[in-house]
């Protein structure tokens, strides 16, 4: 058997929806056929994958066609190819509360709004102002690494007016955060207001290009049986994506160190757990409200089981007036954990279980 070609291949984001007809590609054979051995690595943004290609850590990838040109614009002569176009028609917008005032470009003007660090769609907006006659310069923008997840729930809760991204991508997290995104949110769309830009690309480095321009075509020819492959089997292809979400959702040590940042946590669910102290009583653990809150995000982080050591119970007098000061404290954070899961539709997933390990007769001790 004829050795496999390796192939580092960066995505556009996480693993998702719009990404199925890769690893379709992989399953179903298509890139062994063409002699490739695919290897896929998540990204950061469609924009951001394009100069990533260029550190030389990966042959091939699913670029921004308009992020692209911007770097041929400028004169670079790093850039990657695009091989084959994935989308016909752009798929940026800016998504918005589909109860609020903001209707049309016109109405973003004097509006908040929110992106991921280098989104396609933010970097095109000097141009969508072009098209439709908004001046950019008022409306503020703020960059965030929250997860659309995050980011849904609390424009809606009126943090911000909207939000950059991917029609696509934002409705998908929306539905993961609990939201009902086709009655919740309406989308300000590029193929609406500003079609004359492209969207993503199938891409290669010029030294992969080079070296093997007929693997170049044989990924063309895979990836297309993988879009094929997705067309007839829509659900299959959701499927496959699930999978592969769970696998890479494991603990890494980036996602453990964003979810203990509670700097990036909304400071209106921060509040809502409350602080507590760091003071310990004897041997035991601090009454900190924030773990609660540490727990939430964990959680989210991908990690399986979380615990936690809340407050001083091993009360041998004066009963009441500790379960006083600490039983508060400990029925707001469970209470703000339990809100903040339903409300984010973690509550589908999670299981909450508070024990403690001292017992006492039914005579209560004085």
């Amino acid at each position: 058997m004829t050795d496999l070609l390796p192939l580092r291949f960066i995505l556009n984001t996480f693993y998702s929806g719009p990404q199925a007809w890769f690893f379709l590609a992989a399953d179903n054979g298509h890139f062994a056929a063409e002699g490739l051995e695919v290897t896929f690595t998540e990204g950061t943004s469609l924009a951001r994958a394009v100069d990533t290609m260029t550190t030389g850590a990966h042959d091939a990838g699913y670029g921004d066609l308009n992020e692209l040109v911007r770097m041929r614009a400028e004169g670079r002569t790093d850039t990657p190819v695009a091989v084959m176009t994935i989308h016909n028609r752009p798929p940026y917008t800016i998504a918005v509360d589909a109860g609020g005032p903001i209707r049309s470009p016109a109405d973003l003007r004097g509006k908040h709004l929110i992106s991921h660090p280098r989104d396609a769609a933010m970097l095109l907006f000097p141009e969508f102002c072009r098209a439709t006659g908004l001046d950019p310069e008022s409306v503020k923008i703020t960059v965030s690494d929250a997860p659309h997840t995050e980011m849904v729930p609390q424009m809606l809760a009126g943090d911000w007016d909207g939000i950059f991204g991917f029609v696509n991508t934002i409705a998908a997290q929306a539905l993961e955060a609990g939201v009902d995104a086709p009655k919740a949110l309406r989308h300000i769309t590029w193929i609406d207001h500003a079609p004359a830009f492209g969207g993503g690309a199938l891409m290669v480095t010029r030294a992969f290009r080079d070296r093997h321009p007929k693997a170049v075509a044989g990924l063309c020819r895979a990836v297309t049986a993988g879009l094929k492959d997705c067309v007839a089997d829509i659900d299959a292809a959701m499927d496959r994506i699930a999978v592969a979400g769970s696998k890479v959702r494991g603990v890494t040590s980036s996602r453990i160190a964003g979810a203990l940042d509670l700097d990036k946590e909304n400071p209106r669910i921060r509040e809502s757990y409350g602080k507590g102290t760091a003071k310990v009583q004897g041997d035991a653990a601090p009454r900190l409200m924030e773990q609660f809150l540490i727990a939430r995000r964990l959680v989210e982080a991908g990690v399986r089981c979380v615990t936690l050591s809340f407050s001083f119970w091993d009360f041998h007098g004066s009963n009441f007036k500790r379960c006083r000061e600490n039983v508060p404290d400990l029925d707001q954070g469970v209470s703000a954990l339990l809100d903040d899961l339903y409300q984010r539709g973690l509550d589908k997933d999670v299981t909450v279980v508070v024990w403690g390990e001292f017992g006492r007769t039914p005579k209560i001790n004085k």
